[in-house]
């Protein structure tokens, strides 16, 4: 196993413009890269409290930090406003949300998450949740399955894939991954499995997002980051593929986006400008030596906003990433 590189390190330093008697909050701790970078910054006054749902993480990192006298929270970062106001927290400085699965768990093959190493289906980031993937592509249905392969992973060829599961099953469980690997290979015709990466990779992807709610997961934690932060305070987020993204980038428009306001008005009403300003108008990208020495970083994309004025509430938006 290699030794784990943090994506976008500097850059998310960088654009958190971290002062140092803040609060920071690091939704997704994975192996405490960013979180112990953050943590340097900070004084004495300062406070560095970090989230994750998996308990693995979260042991690691109490040896990790151990010197900086973080707060740990053992949850999934949708109950962020909740966990934080019962550590009596409520304006954060900064907020990362680095997405998607971490090296941690693609690297221990037992969790099922990885197409590449024989193991049970599993897929679950917090093993108390009851939902796994072998639940998934042994009970649920064609329609559903197709559904999931479709807007989660993007796979033009769910029908055929999940019509394949679905016969399989009636025969025996799907137990593996190596189980399902060889059924989506033989759904797929062989041309359009010699080209795009591995044949399973958009399949797996769906199920762990399917799996763990990352979607709505997302939108909910994103929003009350936003509720939360401080004015002045920035939220920082790194995405993996373009579902993660594209919901990222409607949230951050909407709330920059200014109220339509009457016509004729010499100056534009507080009332109708927006509660924060996009700090990076076009992501942030690895660079070229950093998408060679790390592959994971390659579809890396970094996105930052900042809080201008107290939250109303009235800036939601409409769910679009669920649209196709």
């Amino acid at each position: 196993m290699g030794e784990h590189e943090s994506v976008l390190l500097n850059e998310v330093i960088e654009g958190l413009n971290i002062i140092e008697d803040g609060i920071y909050v690091d939704c997704t701790l994975g192996r405490a890269g960013h979180a112990m970078k953050i943590a340097s910054y900070l004084s004495d006054q300062g406070k560095f409290i970090g989230f994750d749902q998996d308990i693995a993480a979260i042991q690691a990192a109490t040896i990790k930090l151990k010197e900086f006298h973080p707060i740990l929270i053992h949850s999934n970062f949708r109950y962020l406003k909740i966990e934080l106001a019962n550590h009596n927290i409520h304006d954060v400085n900064g907020f990362l949300f680095d997405l998607g699965v971490s090296s941690p768990q693609l690297d221990e093959g037992g969790r099922g998450f990885s197409y590449q190493q024989n193991a049970k289906l599993d897929m679950r980031m917090d093993q108390s949740n009851p939902l796994s993937a072998y639940e998934i592509v042994n009970s649920w249905s064609y329609e559903k399955l197709v559904k999931i392969f479709f807007t989660y992973g993007e796979e033009k060829f769910s029908r055929q894939i999940a019509r394949n599961i679905e016969k399989q099953r009636k025969l025996t469980k799907i137990e593996t991954t190596f189980d399902l690997v060889e059924l989506i290979k033989d759904s797929i015709p062989a041309p359009a499995r010699r080209k795009g990466g591995h044949p399973a990779k958009r399949i797996f992807q769906a199920l762990r997002i399917a799996v763990n709610d990352e979607l709505g997961a997302i939108n909910e934690a994103l929003h009350q980051a936003a509720e939360t932060c401080a004015v002045g305070g920035r939220i920082a987020v790194i995405t993996f593929h373009s579902l993660e993204d594209r919901l990222c980038k409607l949230a951050f428009n909407k709330w920059s986006k200014e109220k339509p306001t009457p016509r004729g008005l010499p100056i534009v009403p507080e009332a109708s400008k927006p509660p924060f300003k996009r700090i990076t108008k076009k992501p942030i990208i690895p660079s070229e030596e950093e998408r060679k020495k790390n592959r994971r970083s390659r579809s890396a994309k970094l996105r930052i906003v900042e809080k201008v004025k107290q939250w109303d509430n009235t800036f939601t938006y409409e769910e679009g990433w669920k649209k196709r």
